[in-house]
């Protein structure tokens, strides 16, 4: 029997034949209700000693501001998680915060789409602080390709915005890791899970 979590057969699936296949290293991170990655190295996951290599969204969000510390109870029992801030359901609370209005992420957007400026901020604050947890993955593993899936991987804003605002922080003069949507969509996660018996 081989098992993996929905983060590793998603990142598994797009590095053997999807939006980043023929690379040597991809952080793959779904982006819904919740916020996980996987990372495969050759077109192996890389599982770590622990089984949690991957665990970006229960890292705190890096170089917060003063608005961001110490940040939202996550249900793992710390504060400030990345997933407290970049799933979903962590772009709806921010918005609730700041405005008192209370949306879905998809409704977030569509708002913005319609010109509602306070919908616009938190499309804003959302780049910045993926930008930030997505940098601190580029200095730690520097992957070649990140690939998004979940819902929010349909923001074309992500991969118009993110990029140039990873140099910020990043410890490199120069960025060449690509930011791309799936290949594969919501069938990634079970190909990926496929893909574990396959032979060397």
């Amino acid at each position: 029997m081989k098992l993996a979590n929905d983060a590793n057969c998603f990142a598994l699936s797009e590095a053997v034949d999807g939006a980043a296949a023929g690379v040597e290293v991809v952080f793959g991170v779904i982006i819904g209700t919740g916020a996980g990655a996987g990372i495969t190295v050759h077109g192996r996951v890389l599982e770590g000693a622990n089984s949690i290599a991957g665990e970006w969204g229960h890292n705190q969000l890096p170089w917060p501001d003063e608005s961001e510390w110490p940040g939202p109870a996550c249900y793992c029992g710390q504060r400030g998680c990345i997933e407290t801030f970049v799933s979903g359901t962590g772009m709806a609370r921010d918005h609730l915060e700041v405005t008192g209005v209370e949306l879905t992420a998809e409704e977030i957007v569509a708002a913005a789409e319609q010109g509602d400026e306070e919908a616009n901020s938190t499309l804003i604050r959302y780049d910045y602080r993926l930008a930030r947890a997505l940098t601190s993955v580029i200095n730690l593993i520097d992957p070649d390709v990140v690939v998004f899936g979940g819902g929010l991987s349909n923001l074309a804003r992500i991969y118009e915005n993110i990029p140039p605002l990873i140099p910020k922080h990043a410890f490199s003069d120069e960025i060449t890791t690509r930011f791309v949507p799936n290949m594969h969509g919501d069938s990634s996660g079970v190909r990926g899970a496929a893909w574990l018996w396959r032979k060397d």
